[in-house]
């Protein structure tokens, strides 16, 4: 293991049992919110102080194994035992090691928010826009599978069934989590359906992924929104409702413009659309302050130009393939209905070798 990530694990455990100490001191008990400060501290630490005292131990069992396995005088019968309980113990360690990872690397206190899903048609007019619907389509089914929530707040149909943008709040455990390494531009090779010589286009779809932000969190001055309501309606704009049900919320600072017509309701309809204009709006003061923490809307999109992306979806080879980690899976027909975990766990794992070489 990482000499770095184990000087790092004793630390933890040091500090555990500093906290146990002070927990013990009669002036800590007489101050209770000190006291539910270092209580919470010492609960955080204690999973990771159990693992490490497991690990210290299979270390200690693994070392009389090969002691055994190195002695020239140990019959076969101990032999085999140890050579047994040493491919069990190896396993178990890596194991091990592999947690400790998880538990010891900072994590993104971004993970566990919902987010705002921004998908948009890029390059390719009509095929990339019918793209757009069937990626939606995809996450949809991948949110499914994670039990979290999609709810559409705005959505730009196309004529034949696709999308110009389509903009969705998904809620849920570790929603942005499951999400944030599906920013970018990604990119489809295939023959469509309006194509009548059967030959391959290459079209684009950015998409923005944005983590949900609390009220608490952005202070919006009303004064500074200009809120319009008008009648909601369908594809090809006719009206689907005679009330002035759907919103459009315009923050003059900045000018990011936000609407929602989904819901019946405009205080449903007035909710959502604040949602992702907090979203928006913190993730362009992000983009001001440090770039590339920021993970602002412009680096994750780019110009949806198709040199820029991320994701290749080749259809006549059942082929998709992730250039940010060069995995290549022959079951686009699976992905395209949300199986991504492979996927995902590949983008996280060179994530965490990053993460790994910061500590």
């Amino acid at each position: 293991m990482d000499a770095a990530l184990v000087k790092k694990w004793e630390f933890v455990v040091s500090r555990f049992h500093e906290l146990t100490d002070q927990l013990m001191d009669p002036s800590v008990l007489n101050q209770p919110a000190q006291l539910r400060k270092l209580t919470k501290e010492r609960a955080e630490l204690e999973p990771g102080v159990k693992l490490f005292e497991a690990y210290r131990d299979a270390v200690k069992q693994l070392e009389d194994a090969a002691q055994i396995l190195a002695d020239p005088l140990a019959g076969q019968e101990l032999y085999k035992m140890a050579a047994d309980e040493s491919a069990v113990l190896g396993r178990a360690q890596r194991d091990m090691e592999e947690e400790a990872k998880e538990f010891l690397i900072p994590k993104d206190p971004r993970d566990e928010k919902s987010l705002v899903l921004e998908i948009r048609a890029g390059t390719g007019g009509d095929e990339a826009a019918l793209f757009a619907g069937q990626l939606f389509r995809l996450y949809t089914r991948y949110a499914e599978k994670k039990g979290l929530k999609v709810d559409t707040v705005e959505a730009s149909e196309t004529g034949i069934g696709g999308y110009k943008n389509i903009v969705a709040l998904i809620e849920g455990k570790n929603a942005y989590g499951y999400f944030k390494y599906e920013a970018g531009v990604h990119r489809v090779q295939r023959v469509p359906v309006t194509e009548a010589s059967g030959r391959i286009h290459t079209s684009t779809v950015t998409v923005a992924v944005m983590p949900d932000v609390d009220e608490v969190d952005v202070k919006i001055d009303p004064g500074d929104l200009r809120i319009d309501t008008f009648c909601s309606s369908g594809a090809g704009g006719q009206s689907v409702n005679t009330t002035k049900s759907a919103v459009r919320i315009t923050h003059i600072p900045t000018g990011v413009v936000v609407s929602c017509q989904d819901e019946r309701s405009q205080l449903k309809n007035r909710t959502k659309a604040m949602r992702t204009l907090r979203a928006r709006i913190v993730e362009a003061e992000r983009e001001k302050q440090d770039a590339e923490i920021a993970q602002n809307r412009k680096s994750q999109v780019g110009t949806g130009e198709r040199s820029e992306k991320v994701r290749t979806y080749n259809f006549p080879q059942n082929r998709v393939t992730d250039h940010r980690v060069g995995v290549t899976l022959h079951k686009l027909e699976l992905v395209m209905e949300g199986d991504l975990d492979d996927i995902v766990q590949a983008l996280k794992a060179q994530q965490q070798q990053v993460d790994t070489a910061n500590v």
